[in-house]
């Protein structure tokens, strides 16, 4: 291994801020400990705004982290977080009458907005499935199963394939479908389809029933057939038919994407599938090398291809996915420059995306690696997941390579 691939540092390095940087900040500044669950948003400087609402992406991408964090440090401390995630998602984000999960609470709890973005019921799955693994609990099981006959049922689209972006509360079909004001008002959403895709891979690990792996295996070709463009990049926003809407290029979702789809033909063990989206991850990864990488190491957020604007702003996301999708293609190819890039690419974070102050991670840096002080550190979309996560899978991957 090279001099400058030094990976027993690096474990320990992403260990720490695992632990002391991440899990113990949102223990320590987002309970909340007046109305339950968590705080709503928590700015730069750790200040809370007890009033603001609360969204069920952030909540389950917490149940999801501090279930994850508890499997793999073999922790009940953080059990006890996520048990308080996954206490308050049941009992207040869980629709009752029509079935799946709230998008959006109010600070006491109340329900403020009850659409069913699919997108959220995914990351409900996706968060429950984590938490079964480490609690072993019938009804987080239960659950998840209920909200993935949901999306089957009222999502899917049997003329034309893929998921239909968002219902109203009853599952009633809406005007307005967007997942946040920035997106685009498709019916059919790259990003959706991404974590429908991560969801069902988590689900399938611990329900391996044949309904699951068909959905599975035709998320996959989906991706195959109408996602991934013929320059190695995804397509995002498409009309219910699959006309093109918009041509955006996210490089941290083509990066997180390249090793969640690898993972997903792992999972389902299909060899013609899985050697189809290691080749399709390397590819993608080697555009992203190639074009997305600034010159201090770091992953810069997007480019629109037909004004030429090019969003030099580094995301914390996507620097984090950064990390995973790099050493994917050197698990899959062997070849070390993807592990010297991912270290490269760690120097960065460590140096302008960790706040080693403050705790947790910068949502954000410009070109000049400066935060912008108005970015939250935990809210509506600010959250430990992407973070977390990378922490986990480096150290366990460099574990694999390791034996």
């Amino acid at each position: 291994m090279p001099a400058t691939v030094n990976t027993e540092s690096l474990k320990k390095e992403l260990l720490q801020i695992l632990k002391e940087n991440i899990l113990d900040y949102w223990i320590k500044h987002t309970i909340d400990r007046k109305y339950g669950g968590f705080l709503g948003y928590v700015n730069s400087n750790n200040e809370a705004n007890p009033k603001a609402s609360k969204g069920i992406i952030l909540n389950t991408r917490i149940l999801w982290t501090f279930s994850a964090a508890a499997k793999f440090l073999k922790d009940s401390y953080y059990k006890e977080t996520a048990d308080l995630a996954y206490n308050y998602i049941r009992d207040k984000f869980l629709d009752n009458n029509n079935g799946g999960v709230y998008w959006e609470l109010n600070y006491k709890g109340e329900p403020l907005n009850r659409k069913k973005q699919i997108y959220a019921q995914a990351f409900a799955i996706y968060a429950l499935s984590e938490y079964y693994l480490v609690t072993r609990k019938d009804e987080a099981l239960e659950m998840a199963k209920e909200i993935y006959y949901l999306i089957e049922k009222y999502s899917y689209d049997s003329k034309y394939e893929g998921y239909i972006e968002a219902f109203s509360d009853g599952w009633s079909d809406l005007e307005d479908v967007r997942l946040s004001e920035k997106d685009r008002n498709a019916k059919k959403t790259m990003n959706t389809h991404l974590h429908i895709l991560e969801a069902y891979t988590n689900l399938y690990r611990i329900w391996p029933d044949g309904k699951v792996y068909d959905s599975l295996k035709r998320l996959i070709n989906v991706f195959a057939d109408y996602f991934i463009n013929d320059q190695n990049h995804l397509n995002l926003f498409f009309s219910e038919k699959w006309e093109l809407t918009d041509i955006i290029i996210s490089y941290g979702h083509d990066i997180e994407f390249s090793w969640l789809f690898t993972e997903a033909g792992e999972v389902i063990n299909d060899p013609f599938l899985l050697n189809k989206t290691k080749s399709i991850a390397v590819n993608m990864v080697d555009r992203l090398i190639n074009e997305g990488f600034d010159s201090d190491g770091g992953i810069v957020y997007e480019l629109n291809p037909g004004s030429n604007h090019l969003d030099h702003d580094k995301h914390w996301w996507v620097q984090a996915e950064g990390m995973v999708g790099l050493v994917n293609a050197y698990q899959i190819t062997g070849k070390y420059a993807y592990l010297e890039k991912a270290i490269k690419l760690w120097n960065f974070i460590d140096s302008f995306i960790i706040d080693h102050k403050y705790g947790e991670w910068f949502w954000r840096v410009n070109r000049q690696g400066m935060p912008y002080k108005e970015d939250e550190k935990a809210g509506f979309w600010k959250c430990p997941y992407h973070n977390s996560r990378t922490c986990i899978e480096i150290i366990n991957r460099l574990e694999e390579v390791k034996s």
